[in-house]
């Protein structure tokens, strides 16, 4: 027996001994796929010698000979440092997320196959002139000679099984989309009303979702009697569109009259849901003609927001309706109806390969308006009326978008009208840009293409339309010199933060669902507070975490009446705040908990199966339900019982609620609550992130202060049971340009230049970021030169 025993332990040494030398082999080995960042290498396919300087935060300044050279080390750099993350971008715009992770990504490949954004990007790619198709086809030469080098994969390649494609010029469009995507969704809302109108009068439904603070409610067919008894599935529907409240991003410019230095400051800090790795990538680009620093996407090529040496552009989402819902009516031939008469559907036949299972046949049926999404969802397709489906129109899919031809135009403009120039063809997403130079002039143009509705339009895009009527389709699109715009203002200031930026009388309709203007409103206070701006007053202000709509509720939410100590005690703290959502302090964890259990106890009643989907804050509508109007108070009263609950109850109850709910996850001392621990700005890793091991290793986690209508904001999802306070979707990276000397420019994203996690790059920004802090946009070689940094030759391979 103790034979036995001392040869068991000696088993269980070894076999430990031999498990740590392989873990450490492993480690060493995947500690390979970092990237070369010194030295030479030989390359096929690149014209002329190259050099990459990486500085110090990890960022690669690239000097090469042409444009298309410096495109190509652009693919070859953003492959070294991100190379999964462009994998997972390239297959969930193709829908092939299934052939790595299994049938748990079917449903997503189904849709994104039907919407046809793959197919869609190759159509674009046709049309585009010969210099965007160069530096597309340079681009995906430098990631393919990467691939070509025979690297050492990043490790989620070793756990996935997956293997890398050649990159395709495609790809780099597709992903662009998929940007426009995530920007969009208010048919997520057109979804709602046609469910809610089968419950709802249509005033409870515009009650609901309100029309911008000071517009009348919008005149719009009667729901109810237009949809008599269709019914769709939806709630099922819903869960592709993406959730767009508090979505978008801040950019002010302000002239030199109202700086220290005499020239504009612009600022810009693009609202995105948090990624590990972040959604962009810094980098500088030099060549003849070119020399363009700022934020690039991985897997597309050129800088999308920065600045050259003489001009420097911010981006923010105009949230216009590009987007609509028709109601095609089946015919006896397998067809549906169009005003002139039966049509056949375009059909697409497609495979989607699933891994650790069979291959999956899907049928894409296309309308004259779009794709059949209806028919991804199988319950959808089982409770659709008898005779119908839902097909989807998106200016993003047409296949004359030319936006990727703008987007690498735009660090080639010198001046306001060559910038205009390239905004043209900026087609989809709609984006509100603001624009400055060296020579003193500031400009805004709402660039994007959006459709004009006819005049007998009922529905005004808001509600999903019956296909065979022709008044309901599309006539057109705004022309490019109708949109809003303005250069060299008298007020010498323009903001935008997706706030309404028509003026009064604008004859075109371009969105019912702007922002509130509580971001907007809050700028412009903070603006007008300082005479004379620079940098460190405008990082004050992107650090701002005042919310305005927490302010204008919090005296709603003071009325209370306690009916426990503990409620008590937690209006008492409330009393003394002043709706700024700093991180270290207890108040504004207490309220969004009670706004969150607020919002179940007001509308989740109403919305029965579709709430969970539909859970957001609704700032203006929960207002309007405080206000003291009995209209909108009949909201508070729960339609599933007898009894009239009043919004007193609702109030007094939520908050208890809340407090429990608090003390369950926290602890019960109010006093050591902290928002920012509950607050944590939660960057999840793809695919990683839903596996609970794993994303202890990939996800990236940082308190974080601000809430979904502060300018630094931070907007939580209601949803997430298990974190509903955690920072889903903030500042994906904030920049202030300074056109007195553009070397003074500072930037930060919210994670790190690399996407490998055994690289001291992968979260080095987030702390920094989290503080408000910047690191220097710094351009100039010898700057560079004097500064610690590692240098990569990249030769042609002869």
């Amino acid at each position: 027996m103790r034979g036995f025993s001392r040869f068991a332990l000696r088993f269980f040494a070894f076999a430990g001994v031999l498990t740590a030398l392989l873990l450490a082999a492993s480690y060493l080995y995947l500690r390979q796929s970092l990237p070369q960042t010194g030295g030479e290498v030989r390359l096929a396919g690149l014209r002329a010698p190259a050099e990459v300087l990486r500085d110090r935060y990890g960022i690669p300044h690239i000097y090469a000979a042409s444009a298309e050279d410096a495109s190509f080390a652009l693919g070859f750099v953003h492959a070294q440092d991100r190379l999964w993350q462009m994998e997972m971008s390239r297959r969930i715009a193709a829908g092939r997320l299934s052939e790595i992770v299994g049938p748990g990504g079917l449903e997503t490949d189904r849709f994104l196959r039907t919407l046809g954004v793959r197919r869609s990007a190759e159509a674009n790619l046709r049309i585009l002139d010969a210099e965007t198709r160069a530096l597309l086809e340079a681009y995906a030469a430098g990631v393919n000679a990467f691939l070509a080098s025979g690297p050492v994969l990043p490790p989620e390649f070793w756990l996935t099984g997956a293997r890398p494609e050649p990159w395709a010029p495609a790809d780099s469009i597709a992903w662009v989309k998929m940007m426009a995507w995530d920007l969009g969704g208010n048919w997520r809302d057109e979804l709602l009303r046609m469910r809610l109108a089968k419950l709802l009068p249509l005033a409870r439904i515009h009650e609901l979702l309100p029309p911008y603070p000071g517009e009348p409610v919008p005149v719009i067919a009667d729901l109810k009697e237009l949809y008599g008894t269709m019914e769709r599935d939806a709630v099922r529907l819903a869960q592709f569109a993406p959730d767009n409240e508090g979505v978008g991003s801040n950019n002010w410019v302000v002239s030199g009259a109202a700086t220290a230095s005499g020239k504009p400051l612009l600022a810009n800090d693009p609202h995105l849901g948090l990624t590990a790795p972040p959604v962009w990538y810094f980098a500088h680009l030099s060549a003849p003609g070119l020399n363009v620093i700022g934020s690039t996407l991985p897997g597309v090529p050129g800088v999308i927001l920065g600045r050259n040496d003489r001009i420097a552009w911010g981006f923010t989402n105009t949230g216009p309706d590009v987007q609509d819902l028709y109601i095609e009516k089946l015919d006896a031939s397998g067809g549906y109806l169009a005003p002139d008469g039966p049509r056949p559907f375009q059909v697409v036949e497609e495979t989607i390969r699933v891994k650790g299972g069979e291959p999956e046949a899907l049928r894409v049926r296309i309308s004259r308006h779009g794709p059949v999404i209806s028919d991804v969802s199988r319950p959808a397709q089982d409770s659709a009326p008898r005779g119908h489906v839902i097909a989807f129109s998106w200016t993003a899919l047409a296949e004359d978008d030319r936006s990727m031809q703008a987007a690498l135009k735009f660090a080639r403009a010198r001046e306001w009208d060559g910038f205009l120039a390239a905004a043209r063809d900026f087609q989809s997403p709609q984006q509100n840009i603001v624009y400055a130079d060296i020579e003193g002039n500031i400009g805004f143009v709402a660039a994007g293409r959006v459709p004009q509705r006819r005049p007998g339009n009922d529905l005004k895009g808001m509600a999903p339309a019956p296909g065979w009527q022709a008044k309901y389709d599309w006539d057109g699109y705004i022309p490019f010199e109708q949109l809003p715009r303005s250069f060299n203002p008298a007020n010498g200031a323009i903001v935008t933060a997706n706030h309404r930026i028509t003026p009064p009388g604008y004859p075109h309709f371009i969105s019912s669902a702007w922002e509130p203007p509580f971001r907007a409103d809050r700028i412009q206070q903070l603006l007008e507070a300082t005479p004379k701006h620079t940098a460190q007053s405008f990082a004050r202000i992107q650090a701002d975490v005042v919310s305005l709509a927490m302010r204008e509720l919090l005296p709603k939410l003071l009325a209370t009446r306690p009916r426990s100590e503990e409620a008590r005690k937690a209006l008492a703290l409330l009393a003394r705040w002043d709706g700024a959502m700093a991180p270290e302090r207890a108040e504004p964890l207490i309220a969004w908990a009670w706004w969150r259990e607020l919002t179940r106890a007001i509308y989740a009643d109403e919305l029965g199966q579709a709430f969970r989907a539909n859970w957001l804050a609704r700032a203006v509508f929960i207002g309007n339900v405080l206000s003291a109007d009995p209209v909108h108070a009949r909201w508070c009263d729960d339609v599933r019982t007898t009894a009239l609950e009043t919004c007193e109850e609702a109030l007094a109850l939520s908050l208890d609620a809340a407090l429990a709910d608090l003390g369950r996850r926290y602890g019960n001392d109010q006093a050591r609550w902290r928002w920012g621990e509950a607050h944590l700005a939660r960057h999840e890793h793809r695919p990683f992130g839903r596996q609970p091991l794993l994303a202890k290793l990939f996800d990236i986690a940082v308190p974080s202060p601000g809430d979904t209508y502060t300018v630094n904001v931070g907007r939580n999802v209601m949803s997430n049971d298990a974190e509903p306070f955690a920072n889903r979707h903030a500042a994906s990276l904030r920049a202030i340009y300074d056109l007195a000397d553009l070397e003074k420019s500072l930037y930060i994203h919210s994670g790190g230049q690399s996407g490998n996690i055994f690289s001291d790059h992968y979260a080095a920004f987030s702390k920094a970021w989290a503080k408000n802090e910047y690191i220097p946009m710094r351009a100039n070689r010898k700057t560079l030169d004097a500064e610690p940094h590692q240098l990569l030759r990249l030769i042609p391979l002869k």
